[in-house]
C-alpha cells in the first residue's frame, strides 16, 4: 500500500513545478500530503468539501432563525460605522483619491459592506474580483460566489502563473468559464488551515457546527411530535365480557360524540369502567435539547446569552462571552478592510503612486471590543503616557487629520455654544477613575 501511495505522489508531483520557490532557500512543501493531492483534483472540479459545507450553511441560513440572525448580527457589528481612511500626516492628494475610490466602488454603502462581511461570515471566502475600467481607474470591486472560484497552486502552495491565479468553474459542465490574474482578484480567507499555503481556504464560522445544527433540529422535531401524540389526555374503557360487536358498537357511538363535541355520561349494563390516562407527564424534560443548544452556541461566534438564552446565566458571565465576542467582530473586520486596502492600493499604483511611501490605514471605523467609556479612558490613559494627539484620534477610530481641520473651521465659523444675553459657556470635564469599573467620569458645569 505504502508503495501505491508513493507512485502516486510522485506523479502528482511531477504535474507541478520544484516546491522549491525560484530566487530563494525556502524548500519543501507547504500543503500536507492529503491537499497536495486535493489540488491535483481541483484541476478538474471545485472542491466538493468546501462547496457541500457552504450548501449546508445556506441552507441552515435559510431554514433556521437562530442561524439567520447570528450570519446577520455578526455582519452588521463588523461594518457598523463604515470604513474610515486614517493617515499620520495631511496628504490631501492621497485624501481625495480614498474619497473618489470609496464612492466609485459604492464602499460608503451599508448593504454593500454587510454583503460582502455576511459572505465571509457564511462562506469563510471573499472572492472580490477588481473591476478597472475607462481612465484605468478601479471602477468596481465585485463579490463572486465562492464555491466556484478556485486557486491554481501547485503541491507547493504556490501560484503557478501569477497572470492566471484563480479560475472560476461552471457546475454543470465543469469548464473553466473564467481566467483572473493575481491582481484581479483579492481573495479574503476567513481561518484557513495554513495561511502561507495559498491553495488553502478559508472556512465558514459554522462549518464544524453543521453536524450539531442536525441533531437539535432533528432533537426538536422529535419533541414536537412527542408532544403531538404524547400529550392529551386519553380515557380507557374496560367492558368485561363484551362481544366484538357490543365493543365496536359502544367504540362507535363514543368516538361519534367526541367528534361532534359532545359532553356525554356513559351508561353501561355490564362491568367496566373509565379510567383517564394522563398525558406524559415528563415533557419538560428537555435536557437533550438544551445539550445540543449549548454544543451549538459554543461554536457559534455569537454568544447564546446575546441570543435571549439567559436561563441561568450570571451577568458576568454574560459580560466575558460578550467581550470574546467582540474580539471575534474585530478579527473579521481586520480581515476584510485588508480587502479593500489592497484594492485602493492598486489604485494608487495604476496613478503612479507608490503606496509603500505612503502612510495610512483602511479600517472600520467603530471597534467594538470595548464600551465607549472604555474607548475614551484608554485614551486618557495613553494622553497621560504622552502620546501624540493625533495617534490617540487614531485609537479612537477618527482621521486625525480630518479632526484637526473641523476643529480648525468650527474655531473661525462656528460656535458650538452662543452666549446670548451673557449665559456663560458650559464646562464639560473628565475625570479618570471616578466612575464605575474605574472608568471615566464625565461632569458637565454651568461653566461658573
Amino acid at each position: 500500500m505504502m508503495g501505491i501511495l508513493q507512485t502516486v505522489r510522485e506523479k502528482v508531483r511531477g504535474l507541478f513545478p520544484a516546491a522549491q520557490a525560484p530566487g530563494t532557500t525556502e524548500v519543501g512543501y507547504r500543503p500536507t500530503p492529503e491537499d497536495q493531492v486535493k489540488y491535483l483534483y481541483r484541476q478538474l472540479w471545485v472542491d466538493p468539501d468546501l462547496r457541500q459545507a457552504i450548501l449546508d450553511i445556506r441552507e441552515m441560513d435559510r431554514a433556521d432563525g437562530r442561524v439567520r440572525r447570528i450570519h446577520a448580527r455578526v455582519a452588521r457589528d463588523a461594518i457598523k460605522g463604515g470604513l474610515v481612511f486614517t493617515q499620520p500626516q495631511g496628504n490631501d492628494k492621497l485624501k481625495t483619491e480614498w474619497n473618489e475610490f470609496r464612492r466609485r466602488l459604492q464602499l460608503d454603502r451599508v448593504e454593500k459592506l454587510k454583503s460582502h462581511a455576511r459572505g465571509l461570515v457564511m462562506e469563510g471566502n471573499l472572492p472580490l474580483q477588481i473591476v478597472v475600467g475607462e481612465g484605468m481607474k478601479v471602477m468596481d470591486i465585485v463579490r463572486m460566489p465562492s464555491e466556484t472560484i478556485l486557486p491554481k497552486v501547485s503541491t507547493n502552495g504556490r501560484f503557478t502563473d501569477v497572470r492566471q491565479a484563480y479560475a472560476q468553474f461552471d457546475i454543470l459542465t465543469g469548464a473553466e468559464t473564467a481566467q483572473f490574474a493575481l491582481w484581479q482578484m483579492i481573495h479574503v480567507r476567513f481561518d484557513p488551515d495554513n495561511f502561507d499555503d495559498m491553495g488553502s481556504l478559508g472556512r465558514p464560522f459554522l462549518d464544524a457546527s453543521r453536524e450539531t445544527w442536525k441533531k437539535l433540529r432533528m432533537t426538536e422535531q422529535d419533541l414536537v411530535i412527542r408532544r403531538r401524540m404524547r400529550a392529551p389526555l386519553r380515557m380507557a374503557h374496560v367492558l368485561e365480557g363484551a362481544s366484538p360487536d357490543d365493543l365496536n358498537t359502544y367504540r362507535a357511538q363514543v368516538e361519534k360524540d367526541q367528534a361532534e363535541g359532545v359532553t356525554t355520561d356513559y351508561y353501561l349494563n355490564k362491568k367496566g369502567g373509565i379510567t383517564a390516562v394522563q398525558g406524559d407527564a415528563a415533557l419538560g424534560e428537555i435536557g437533550d435539547v438544551v445539550h445540543l443548544l449549548d454544543t451549538f452556541f459554543a461554536g457559534s461566534p455569537l454568544p447564546k446569552g446575546l441570543m435571549g438564552y439567559i436561563d441561568g446565566m450570571a451577568r458576568d458571565i454574560l459580560e466575558d462571552l460578550k467581550r470574546d465576542y467582540y474580539e471575534e467582530v474585530d478579527l473579521l473586520q481586520d480581515t476584510l478592510s485588508w480587502g479593500y486596502e489592497q484594492a485602493f492600493r492598486l489604485q494608487l499604483l495604476i496613478n503612479g503612486i507608490n503606496p509603500d511611501d505612503e502612510e495610512f490605514t483602511v479600517s472600520f471605523a467603530e471597534r467594538r471590543t470595548e464600551t465607549p467609556n472604555q474607548t475614551v479612558d484608554r485614551s486618557l490613559k495613553l494622553k497621560a503616557l504622552g502620546l501624540p494627539q493625533g495617534m490617540i484620534w487614531e485609537e479612537l477610530g477618527k482621521n486625525a487629520d480630518d479632526v484637526e481641520k473641523r476643529r480648525n473651521w468650527e474655531a473661525k465659523n462656528y460656535d458650538p455654544y452662543p452666549d446670548p444675553g451673557g449665559i456663560k459657556t458650559p464646562r464639560v470635564s473628565i475625570t479618570p477613575g471616578n466612575a464605575q469599573k474605574g472608568e471615566s467620569a464625565t461632569s458637565i458645569g454651568n461653566g461658573g
